[in-house]
């Protein structure tokens, strides 16, 4: 594919050639049928179209890219993908079509107000007992629905009354620095832990400071996902770039960047070097970790404190898609078995939640759809706990199943006494 930074990237004829090349590819494999809406879409067109692929028309190449909320499965699970000589990138294509039509005819202004998470987060932190009464009071859901396109019956994320940023001055040890015997990291905190789930910062802080981790917040703005997976590439390349110059300051005095989240893993890892072709992206690719990962490291290098006092029992862990993606395995299962009496049953499973996808109203029931084989498998397992790395695949597993998950580092944080029981 054309890389990012050329005026062939952002050739629409280009871009439709290329396009339906890969089209044809996907026909002749079909490996992907049931993996996402996306390609169900797509097959039908070509049915229905007898294979003529040059029959399909942009209108339903639109339906098909958006469709696609960017999960990155398919790219795991086909054959094709670079360096073969087929050349194949379902997700980056489908970006790249979003990308074209984001230039040519731009964003609502309802899309524009929705991908300013920082701004949202704020003022929803800022007023928390308004902003969750409003986001849970029927009459404004079926207004939010009419205007922003959320569905009516969309479970939200709270608003902390605090938000982890905030917090972090009380949760660093006085002694913060002189004890860093076992490394030293800068939290990336992510939008979700900072305004919605400060709870899994304030875990993951403990976690690392009672192993011997110093532990800093360096200066940060939202990963940029949001505005990405939209199409809007300018918006998240000016946000990876201040991230870049941040978090490379960090790397320069020592530290490791650990991530709380694993769509924020993965844009650092590896979505920075495409929207940022620098030294400093890679560099800071390459020094990202997720908070489980970070953790595991400690405990192979013998450096992880096991002082368990209170075991979960049995664990249901779903690994996010945007974790899978990472080939980094699964990093937060092999952290929850380390407790003692824990039995932790691994899920591959796509919760279907996919960002702001699965809030808007006309892909809040395939959502669900999406995810029925991850609530079914949870349900048949009755376990003691469920868990997730990401915030809202737990708030969709909440959603269809009525069970609450937690983070993996909130679970571990009890095992070692915080609040267990």
């Amino acid at each position: 594919m054309d890389p990012l930074n050329s005026k062939e990237f952002w050739d629409a004829a280009r871009a439709a050639r290329e396009s339906f090349r890969v089209f044809d590819v996907c026909h002749g494999c079909r490996r992907c049928f049931n993996l996402c809406p996306s390609f169900g879409a797509l097959f039908t067109l070509i049915d229905n179209a007898d294979g003529a692929i040059e029959k399909i028309g942009d209108a339903d190449v639109k339906k098909v890219v958006d469709l696609c909320y960017y999960c990155k499965l398919c790219y795991d699970h086909c054959p094709y993908t670079p360096p073969h000589r087929f050349d194949v990138d379902f997700p980056r294509l489908m970006l790249r079509n979003k990308a074209i039509m984001v230039k040519e005819k731009g964003l609502s202004w309802v899309n524009r107000a929705m991908l300013n998470t920082d701004l949202i987060g704020k003022v929803g932190c800022a007023v928390s007992p308004l902003s969750n009464w409003a986001t849970k009071n029927r009459l404004n859901r079926i207004l939010m629905e009419l205007f922003l396109g959320i569905h009516k019956d969309r479970l939200l994320p709270e608003f902390g009354k605090k938000r982890f940023s905030a917090r972090f001055n009380k949760l660093r040890n006085d002694t913060n620095g002189k004890m860093a015997v076992n490394g030293k990291a800068a939290i990336f905190y992510t939008c979700l832990v900072d305004y919605n789930f400060p709870d899994i910062g304030t875990a993951s802080v403990d976690l690392l400071q009672r192993n011997g981790v110093e532990v800093i917040i360096p200066e940060q703005v939202c990963c940029g996902m949001p505005s990405f997976s939209e199409g809007d590439l300018e918006s998240a390349r000016i946000k990876a770039d201040a991230n870049i110059r941040s978090l490379r300051k960090a790397i320069d005095a020592g530290y490791d960047i650990v991530v709380l989240g694993p769509t924020c893993s993965n844009m650092l890892k590896l979505e920075y070097p495409f929207l940022v072709d620098s030294e400093d992206s890679r560099v800071v690719a390459s020094r990202s970790f997720d908070i489980a990962e970070y953790l595991v490291r400690l405990n192979r290098e013998g450096r992880l404190i096991k002082d368990f006092k209170w075991s979960p029992g049995r664990i249901a862990y779903q690994i996010p898609c945007h974790m899978r993606v990472q080939h980094i395995g699964a990093k937060s299962m092999e952290l929850l078995k380390l407790i003692p009496d824990t039995e932790v049953t691994l899920i591959e499973r796509c919760s279907g939640h996919d960002g702001s996808w699965g809030m808007k109203k006309e892909y809040f029931e395939l959502s669900l759809k999406v995810g029925r084989n991850l609530f079914r498998e949870i349900e048949e397992l009755k376990p003691d706990m469920v868990s997730t790395d990401c915030p809202l695949s737990g708030l969709q597993i909440e959603q269809a199943t009525g069970l609450k998950p937690l983070h993996p580092v909130e679970i571990f944080s009890r095992a070692y006494g915080n609040g267990a029981g």
